[in-house]
């Protein structure tokens, strides 16, 4: 390995670990419904958010329907971008006519994008239209890593409530993790990356 591999390596090894702290007390925060810097910009978000979707955010679940919710969700995705593929073809944004997608590599890429895998055994560029990698593909980056970041949360709070029968609301979780952590990490690490 060169001087320069090394060198980012020992780099991002240290952003990591000046950054765990603060982030982790940040997320600590948001996950326990504690008071954060974002809320008068996010929480009138977060309410329009569970208005829309019938969501009572004081409702705690249980962990069998914790993980139910995250079941039916991720099965619904999975469904909608095996669907976008398949049909992707008839649909908009598909400036190269590019044919639907077979129904094994899209139930694969379909699969391995909503369990945050993202196993690609296809070119983009001459699979995938431009409307299933942006509202496909890119849509399953970002929220399979809500979802992951929220079962994590969800296995530390049965450790931590092991007398309560409730560990959250995966609703409330997931949309407390879009708004309050991946949407401004995106966007820092957008602006760092300009």
């Amino acid at each position: 390995m060169t001087s320069d591999g090394w060198l980012q390596i020992i780099l991002f090894l240290l952003v990591v670990l000046v950054l765990t702290k603060p982030l982790g007390v940040f997320m600590t925060l948001v996950f326990n419904r504690e008071k954060t810097l974002l809320d008068p910009v996010l929480r009138p978000a977060e309410r329009l958010v569970y208005r829309a979707t019938g969501v009572d955010e004081a409702r705690e679940m249980r962990w069998t329907e914790y993980a139910e919710a995250m079941l039916l969700f991720s099965g619904v995705t999975l469904l909608v971008l095996y669907l976008l593929e398949r049909v992707q073809a008839a649909l908009p944004l598909n400036p190269q006519k590019l044919p639907g997608v077979g129904p094994a590599l899209a139930f694969n890429t379909a699969a391995s994008f909503t369990t945050n895998t993202n196993w690609q055994a296809y070119v983009p560029e001459t699979t995938m239209s431009y409307l299933t990698q942006m509202a496909g593909l890119s849509y399953h980056n970002f929220v399979s890593a809500a979802v992951g970041i929220v079962l994590a949360i969800a296995v530390i709070r049965g450790v931590a409530r092991r007398e309560q029968d409730t560990i959250g609301n995966f609703w409330v979780d997931l949309t407390r993790c879009m708004l309050w952590v991946l949407l401004p990490v995106s966007l820092v690490g957008a602006l760092f990356l300009v």
